[in-house]
């Protein structure tokens, strides 16, 4: 039986996963610095705001403002959602380590649950996990994670960067063997011409057929657009 799909609102992708991403999926955005990980995410987010749910956003990176500033370049109001609870905007401090994996650990379940969100997105990961300094640590944590997530019932998107010498691999190479999807963005710039373009390719998806196609993306005013009909040089 094919799983209810969740509509990413990016044009394009829906297209490579057969409709969106399976429910209740976590699905793990990889990609270098500049490829728009988290415009990605963050136009996931507006999809379901869009269509009435209820959605989380939780960031290590950049602060509150910080992220409302950048929606609001594509056209996207958060502070309107936030202010109706429909959206949630947190910033947690990577500095305060334990608290913070406390506070997740703790209150992220319950929270999801009593908030009714539909869609969680984590920018980044790769913070998350530099809070620990053992793998078994991180990858128990990513584990637990997980967990949470899958028993609040949500369909998340987890951020992380890539290591330099093998982009194809998160930072800690533990992530993408916990989630149940991979999606992977890349810089490549070609030889010839010293152009840039930018790539998605659907790595892993559990429990659905998906492109399996490496696809141009490019990121327009309106946010991301994968163009699902176009080869890449």
């Amino acid at each position: 039986m094919a799983s209810k799909r969740v509509k990413t609102g990016v044009p394009g992708l829906d297209e490579m996963l057969q409709g969106g991403l399976p429910e209740g999926h976590i699905v793990l955005l990889m990609g270098s610095f500049g490829t728009g990980k988290t415009t990605l995410a963050l136009q996931f987010l507006m999809e379901g705001l869009r269509s009435g749910e209820n959605c989380i956003f939780i960031s290590l990176e950049e602060d509150k403002n910080s992220v409302i500033k950048n929606s609001d370049s594509f056209g996207w109001d958060l502070s309107g959602p936030i202010s109706k609870k429909k959206l949630g905007l947190f910033k947690l401090e990577p500095s305060d380590a334990k608290t913070t994996i406390t506070r997740i650990k703790s209150e992220l379940p319950k929270f999801v649950k009593s908030f009714g969100a539909k869609r969680v997105v984590i920018d980044s990961i790769s913070l998350l996990n530099m809070m620990f300094t053992k793998d078994s640590e991180r990858r128990a944590n990513l584990f637990n994670l997980c967990q949470l997530l899958r028993s609040a019932g949500a369909t998340s998107i987890l951020t992380a960067e890539v290591k330099d010498e093998n982009p194809r691999s998160s930072r800690d190479g533990l992530a993408e063997y916990t989630v149940d999807g991979v999606l992977l963005l890349q810089s490549d710039e070609n030889r010839d011409s010293g152009e840039v373009q930018l790539t998605l390719r659907v790595l892993k998806m559990r429990r659905t057929s998906h492109s399996r196609r490496v696809k141009p993306y490019s990121i327009s005013d309106g946010g991301v657009v994968v163009h699902a009909g176009a080869e890449i040089f």
